[in-house]
């Protein structure tokens, strides 16, 4: 009986996810991840929004990083520096052997959808977290230096150059997760949210699945969007970059218009509070409230929140 939805991509939405999981039991959330992010690197295929949500809900995730986890070594990457090899994508020791695992399970036919439930049962995470797809996709940004694989311009090039758009490379001929479109036919399906993450290189990607945007307007279900930028500033990551880039105005107004007719509910922080006109005027209602999640209470909180919000709307 799945009651909600939540779509995601890695550190914001894994915060708000979190605080969903203190809420909701495991048989009600559905947590789907963008796989867009994902590369193959050093023989292995690496899923960054997939483990950080992983490691996130394990609660083994690196607080001072962002990504990979807590209390990691790095002796695999300083003997692959002396062999002359890549190490520009970190893989700390203990990261690594999850890497290793979940390609020794490729080898061995299983799917990402099956692999990623595999991590999570020995990570001790209940909640199910499924790939948007088991078919490969490949968000591409288009830079002032050529196109280029997420990653390289994420890490490799540290966002440093501008853009002008996005390219997801497989995205017509991918399905979306069989659990995920299964999930969307479950008549106690409430609530679905966009958690706090890059519009275009996180929740972009699994709406652009083919006959996904048609399951979600087929469902009764409310659609919610978290703002992930507060103060005119991307909490994490390149967003508010990309919306300069992209000549959109880095608020939260710019986020709730790319999403457009497809929200029924938008969530912004108290410190654009200014912006709740503007959006409301523009057909949706506005939820203003704390989107900052400092701590485990503040995550709880906006999960509350959101569920409360959602009750309104559906009246």
């Amino acid at each position: 009986m799945t009651r909600c939805i939540a779509f995601t991509g890695g550190v914001g939405g894994a915060k708000l996810v979190l605080g969903l999981t203190q809420i909701l039991p495991p048989e009600e959330l559905l947590i789907a991840v963008n796989t867009g992010d994902d590369f193959e690197h050093l023989g292995l295929t690496i899923c960054p929004d997939i483990d950080t949500v992983l490691y996130t809900l394990a609660g083994i995730s690196n607080p001072d990083t962002g990504w990979g986890r807590k209390q990691e070594s790095w002796k695999t990457m300083k003997t692959l520096e002396s062999l002359g090899g890549e190490t520009w994508f970190k893989l700390g020791d203990q990261d690594l052997a999850l890497h290793l695992a979940r390609r020794h399970k490729m080898i061995l036919g299983a799917t990402l959808t099956e692999i990623t439930a595999y991590l999570a049962n020995k990570l001790n995470v209940r909640h199910s977290i499924v790939p948007m797809s088991d078919y490969p996709v490949r968000t591409m940004i288009l830079t002032e230096k050529g196109e280029m694989p997420f990653q390289e311009y994420f890490v490799k090039n540290r966002c440093l150059p501008a853009i002008s758009g996005f390219r997801f490379a497989g995205i017509r001929k991918a399905i979306p997760s069989s659990k995920l479109l299964r999930a969307f036919e479950d008549p106690a399906l409430e609530l679905v949210i966009f958690c706090p993450s890059n519009p275009f290189i996180s929740i972009d990607p699994i709406l652009e699945l083919p006959g996904l945007k048609k399951a979600i307007e087929s469902s009764r279900a409310s659609v919610l969007a978290v703002s992930p930028i507060v103060g005119g500033k991307a909490l994490k990551g390149p967003t508010a970059k990309m919306l300069k880039e992209l000549r959109l105005k880095s608020d939260a107004s710019s986020i709730a218009q790319h999403y457009g007719e497809i929200l029924d509910g938008f969530v912004i922080d108290t410190k654009d509070r200014r912006l709740e006109k503007q959006i409301s005027e523009k057909g949706h209602k506005v939820l203003v409230t704390q989107t900052i999640m400092k701590s485990l209470d503040d995550k709880v909180s906006l999960a509350n929140d959101i569920l409360d919000f959602a009750a309104e709307i559906s009246l």
